[in-house]
């Protein structure tokens, strides 16, 4: 059975005081569910005075990036083992905007899933299509290019430790969503991936996070499709209210 996994992506927003404030907000609208997993990823700066008040509660923490090497001469960049230390629990590996502005690609994703793994945290990776890609008809291979990228020399068991957030491009930040049907197929194509690298038992068992533009009035039918397991979530995530709307339509649901 898989978890419905969702995940607020706070970006660059919110001072460390307002971060606090909001995680606060979270642990306590967050306090009465069960079955989702539920993560929060505010900016590198904040992570430590968050990982404070969400102690002993059922709000997991995140991070936005990582650096694949251990130490060094990287300026600005952040090693897993000073996540770890802090109690991060997930890394968001290979966002399009890392993608689209900060030069991530396939094989630099891969270094850092591999380091995230080695640590015991969980990756959550992105994939998805620009809308040049979408309508050029080049969906299913740029999925296929940074799947198997992504994924490259991990074993079975290192694959399940792993989530995956589809985010059509296009529809992130945008205000446009993709419709369940065309989110549902996307998921599916990417679980069939999944499935040609490990075998269906081990795809069956990896959530795959919808990661555009998901809010409160369209969450419940986006995460009732067979093959979306929960959202990783931008704007929405930004008032305790608008993310916990998207949260509780995923109690109850079985994956």
């Amino acid at each position: 059975m898989r978890k419905i996994v969702i995940a607020g992506n706070w970006k660059m927003n919110k001072t460390v005081a307002d971060s606090v404030k909001l995680a606060a907000e979270v642990v306590a609208a967050a306090r009465d569910i069960k079955q989702v997993v539920v993560a929060i990823a505010p900016t590198h700066l904040a992570l430590a005075k968050v990982a404070e008040v969400l102690q002993g509660s059922n709000v997991k923490l995140a991070a936005q990036d990582v650096h694949w090497e251990n130490q060094g001469a990287f300026t600005g960049k952040v090693s897993a083992d000073m996540l770890k230390e802090i109690g991060v629990d997930y890394v968001i590996v290979g966002h399009s905007e890392q993608r689209s502005y900060f030069g991530e690609t396939d094989e630099t994703v891969n270094r850092k899933v591999r380091k995230v793994l080695s640590l015991a945290m969980k990756p959550i990776i992105c994939i998805g299509e620009t809308l040049s890609e979408r309508q050029e008809g080049r969906l299913e291979s740029v999925l296929t290019k940074q799947v198997n990228g992504a994924y490259a020399g991990l074993s079975a068991d290192e694959a399940l430790s792993t989530v995956i957030a589809y985010e059509p491009v296009w529809a992130i930040g945008t205000g446009v969503t993709a419709s369940d049907d065309e989110a549902q197929q996307a998921h599916a194509f990417v679980r069939g991936l999944l499935a040609t690298l490990y075998g269906d038992s081990v795809a069956q068992s990896i959530s795959i996070q919808y990661g555009g533009s998901m809010k409160p009035e369209n969450a419940a039918g986006l995460l009732a499709q067979k093959d979306i397991d929960g959202g990783l979530i931008g704007g929405a995530a930004l008032k305790a209210d608008s993310f916990l709307g998207i949260v509780r339509p995923g109690e109850g649901l079985s994956k």
